[in-house]
């Protein structure tokens, strides 16, 4: 099969893109490579005008005009390259704004994927209209729109988020949906938005390749070594302030017991090599499943703080922890972090039960053959 995946968040569609070569499938990428994460990607796009003074001229001829000409120059991108990027047998959207143009350009492109190829997918695997507007209609559940409605970030600085409820993303949101063949959701927090919905064909979970994500046997010496990965543009939503509070008292507890390597900002490639040799690895808090991060960590047999609610251990009929639950509230991760430090066999244990988890349910080449069933199914 002839396939196009197109976007890149955490590597995804680059393990996707490894699982279905196995397969004897040809794979493309088109997209960008997710900032200063760096991800291999066949036919790269360059965000342009977005930064220093080009960046003020694009603002200002926005608001004079209307126009926006990042966007433009994405799809001039596209545009010169285009007959590479028809007559596949599937195509998968990362995501409803795939190309982060604004509502006419993005849909241009859309609209060429959509005539020129034989099915179309679509991914729910970050913000779209669907998960956005349903945790701004449900607060109560765990979501990056909490340290929002906390007030912890600015309309400016959650903009990314908030233009999914806009009208001209409810128009894109209806016309993506009017033309692929169906919705993917890749994790639970995904999922729930999407039950019941049309649209939605189920959930494949994340792949994760793990012939590159070796499992490191953890050796628990004189300190404990806790990982703390922070990028600073979804600081607040992964919960980084709580988890830089903890830590704080952690120290004073444990002194010399405990070593802390922090990450700021780095390529995937480094990030990755970057926790080998740490114990405990802290993600993320706010949701019910994990991200990327989270789950390489797991299959490198790491204790991990992240998304692991009630809700995940309930879809995946666990008996015993696979990963630490994170919550916004210090005085909880301080317990959680003493328990394992007082306890380093459960640090092993528990990066045991992790990795056998993700050999289970996230192995790449399984996972990337479910996307093949589902697509060839769908619309048959």
């Amino acid at each position: 099969m002839k396939i196009l995946l197109v976007g890149e968040y955490s590597r995804l569609h680059n393990s996707l893109k490894e699982g279905l070569q196995k397969l004897g499938n040809d794979v493309t990428i088109l997209g960008f490579k997710d900032g200063f994460k760096d991800f291999s990607v066949d036919f790269p796009l360059e965000k342009k005008w977005d930064s220093g003074f080009r960046k003020k001229i694009k603002l200002a001829l926005l608001i004079l005009t209307g126009f926006d000409i990042s966007s433009y120059l994405t799809y001039r991108q596209f545009w010169k390259k285009r007959n590479k990027f028809k007559e596949y047998d599937f195509v998968q959207l990362i995501n409803e704004n795939s190309f982060f143009c604004d509502y006419t350009h993005e849909k241009k492109i859309l609209k060429y994927l959509f005539k020129h190829n034989r099915k179309v997918f679509l991914l729910s695997a970050g913000d779209d209209y669907m998960y956005v507007n349903y945790n701004f209609e449900h607060p109560e559940n765990p979501s990056i729109v909490q340290p929002y409605l906390a007030g912890k970030i600015a309309d400016k600085d959650f903009s990314n988020v908030l233009k999914y409820r806009t009208k001209p993303f409810e128009k894109l949101h209806q016309y993506i949906y009017e033309n692929v063949q169906g919705v993917i959701a890749t994790d639970l927090d995904y999922h729930i938005p999407l039950q019941n919905h049309p649209m939605y064909l189920g959930l494949i979970p994340s792949p994760m390749n793990l012939d590159k994500l070796t499992i490191s046997e953890i050796e628990i010496t004189d300190k404990i070594v806790i990982f703390h990965g922070i990028n600073r543009e979804s600081y607040f939503k992964k919960g980084n302030d709580f988890f830089e509070k903890a830590l704080e008292i952690i120290k004073d507890k444990y002194g010399n017991k405990i070593e802390i390597l922090t990450a700021e900002n780095v390529a995937y490639e480094q990030y990755i090599n970057m926790y080998d040799k740490a114990n405990i690895v802290l993600d993320q808090l706010y949701g019910h499943d994990q991200g990327s991060n989270g789950l390489e960590a797991m299959a490198k047999g790491k204790a991990v703080f992240t998304n692991a609610s009630d809700v995940f251990e309930k879809q995946y009929n666990l008996v015993e922890k696979v990963a630490i639950n994170g919550l916004p509230d210090v005085d909880y991760l301080v317990k959680e972090l003493s328990f394992l430090i007082d306890n380093p066999n459960e640090i092993i244990a528990l990066g045991k039960r992790a990795r056998n988890f993700i050999e289970r349910e996230h192995d790449y080449v399984r996972i990337a053959s479910n996307f093949l069933a589902l697509w060839q199914k769908a619309n048959a």
